[in-house]
């Protein structure tokens, strides 16, 4: 059955392995690159490395926050470590263009990367002319997500109405607090439908289907 999205006027999407699928493997590059980081800042092995960098994302919601919390990163030379990876195996998705597009009022961007690499990435995907504003990690002061306060500080900017917006996510943490602040919550991705947590209001593998099935608010 269609989900009943006819209360919603703001749109609020998570960006890597949401408005692509994790299945396309960027994401690993991504890791890739920040283990290597994290082992040169660090001078850990690299496996050491990698379970620093699990470690610190699972405390602070963002690998960057304990970098910068604990060994006095600068976020410009992290985020730099991305700027030139290829985004060749990110493919154009039309159908979830067409889906984007039905959608009635606004659309954001709510990412913990940086504005560089989110301009990259939604360009490539052919989509960056359908949403507002990207709402990324320096617009919300590195309180990253599941941070409630980076929420807060995202309705603040944009007068959202919660009760009124709907959040796409791929990590099922980051919904709960859009749900504790009224929103309804859409995770993504292929282990969505086994999610049995009660802060995820619809569950859905792919994108573009659920939002192309979706009712939503007629035009006035």
């Amino acid at each position: 059955m269609s989900a009943d999205l006819t209360h919603i006027d703001t749109w609020l999407f998570d960006l890597d392995n949401t408005l692509y699928p994790a299945e396309s493997g960027f994401m690993g590059q991504v890791e890739g690159r920040m283990t290597d980081f994290v082992a040169k800042v660090t001078g850990l092995p690299r496996d050491q490395a990698y379970a620093l960098q699990k470690k610190y994302l699972a405390e602070h919601g963002l690998t960057l926050h304990g970098l910068m919390l604990n060994h006095g990163v600068d976020p410009a030379d992290f985020h730099a470590l991305f700027h030139d990876l290829s985004l060749d195996v990110l493919a154009h998705d039309a159908d979830l263009l067409a889906a984007l597009e039905r959608l009635p009022g606004r659309r954001l961007i709510f990412t913990n990367a940086d504005d560089k690499h989110a301009e990259r990435v939604l360009a490539h995907l052919g989509l960056d002319h359908l949403f507002d504003d990207v709402f990324h990690i320096h617009s919300f002061g590195f309180t990253p997500k599941p941070d409630p306060l980076g929420f807060q500080r995202m309705i603040d900017a944009h007068g959202l109405d919660p009760r009124a917006t709907s959040f796409f996510e791929d990590s099922e943490r980051n919904l709960k607090p859009a749900f504790d602040l009224g929103m309804t919550t859409v995770l993504v991705g292929s282990g969505a439908q086994a999610s049995t947590e009660p802060f995820v209001t619809h569950r859905t593998t792919k994108l573009a289907p659920f939002l192309g099935a979706a009712r939503l608010k007629e035009a006035a």
